[in-house]
């Protein structure tokens, strides 16, 4: 039987670093959720990748999360990274009720141009302090704390309310 206290979406963010600084984008002004808030890229679990994908063992399938998330970024950026590591997790209820799990996650920079798709309608490369500047969806600002910690060789810890 499904049971719906269990049942939720899943979403990968991703912050890429290049040059120690990190991508935000701006969300367009018709997106339901956030809608012209900065944020960083990233999207939600489809069963579809990875069930059309031959398994990994004879159960399973792995990097799921990594795979999700260089898809997502070359999707809504163009990008392709390398070196995809965990920063830490967060829930919410969506407005249509449906809980979301998001995993987030950090990459470094490998190829490309930034190139941003239309739900996206601006991009910057910006500083841990630069980043004060943006409205930035709740949680990012410490997101990029946590990892600007990382970046100058200290523990991210957890992530907590200082913005």
């Amino acid at each position: 039987m499904h049971d719906k206290n269990k049942a939720h979406y899943v979403v990968v963010t991703g912050i890429i670093i290049k040059d120690n600084k990190f991508l935000i984008t701006k969300r367009s002004p018709t997106e339901k959720a956030f809608p012209n808030q900065w944020t960083v890229p990233g999207g939600k679990l489809e069963l579809n990748d990875y069930i059309k994908r031959p398994k990994d063992t004879s159960s399973h399938w792995y990097n799921i999360f990594e795979n999700l998330l260089k898809r997502e970024v070359m999707e809504e950026t163009g990008l392709k990274i390398k070196n995809i590591r965990y920063l830490t997790s967060l829930a919410y209820v969506r407005s249509d009720m449906i809980p979301t799990l998001i995993v987030s996650l950090y990459a470094d920079y490998l190829d490309g141009k930034v190139k941003l798709c239309p739900a996206l309608t601006e991009y910057a490369w910006v500083t841990f302090k630069q980043a004060k500047k943006y409205k930035l969806i709740a949680g990012i600002y410490e997101e990029l704390e946590m990892l600007d910690k990382v970046i100058k060789g200290k523990e991210a810890g957890e992530w907590n309310k200082n913005f």
